[in-house]
């Protein structure tokens, strides 16, 4: 029996394109590269796309303990694209997303850098399952581009928490709550927490605040993409 992977090698042969099946040297052709839907306006604290820069009227109310960026859109075809990396373990894709994030970063004014990068921490479960963290993917190419350390040891998740995307928004607040534990021992003073997708950002607050309350003086998210809460 001819298994999947074999199936969609078969289909989508070696030096194709994985959006639009054209030739290419990269898994991603250069034309479909340059229509990833970039996030050029947001919110300045959550990253939130909004018509004109600025604080969102959420952050005005209550302002996340982070600051946040995220390079695109959650839209076609990058959606397409990190599924892809999340459930068919492709890390060579990883590779490519986080230079895509990597490459947005260097537009971002970044003159008071991190002391570390901390890859949002799965499960070890859910890591176990997956085989990956995909988180750590797309970290490692930053990490070598703007040599800044990776702190896996950092923060651990202690509670195997449902997926957030089949919660409603008060249930995703509860089921994060108390799902990190951060190690002991000496604490950077300021972290970047690098993440795939950012949505209501309930998961990437509990984080925030476990750091904060264990002394880390200032978070910064790195999203590779953002959406809009539903």
């Amino acid at each position: 029996m001819v298994n999947k992977r074999t199936l969609f090698n078969w289909l989508l042969p070696p030096g194709s394109c994985l959006l639009c099946a054209g030739n290419s040297n990269n898994l991603v052709c250069n034309a479909c590269r340059a229509d990833l839907p970039s996030l050029d306006s947001c919110c300045r604290l959550c990253a939130l796309p909004l018509p004109q820069p600025g604080p969102c009227p959420e952050c005005l109310r209550r302002p996340p303990p982070f600051t946040a960026r995220a390079a695109f859109h959650y839209d076609y075809p990058l959606a397409l694209l990190i599924k892809r990396l999340k459930f068919r373990g492709d890390a060579g894709l990883g590779r490519f997303l986080g230079e895509c994030l990597y490459a947005e970063l260097t537009r971002w004014p970044l003159a008071n850098r991190p002391e570390c990068l901390l890859p949002m921490p799965l499960h070890w479960r859910r890591q176990l399952w997956r085989g990956f963290n995909q988180s750590l993917e797309l970290a490692r190419p930053i990490a070598a581009g703007l040599g800044i350390p990776l702190r896996t040891d950092l923060c651990r998740r202690v509670r195997a928490t449902a997926p957030q995307t089949y919660l409603g928004r008060s249930a995703r607040r509860r089921n994060v709550r108390a799902a990190f534990r951060v190690g002991s021992g000496p604490l950077p003073r300021h972290v970047a927490i690098v993440d795939d997708v950012m949505t209501s950002g309930h998961t990437v607050t509990e984080l925030a605040r476990s750091l904060r309350r264990a002394g880390v003086e200032e978070v910064q998210v790195w999203a590779l993409a953002r959406a809009a809460p539903e």
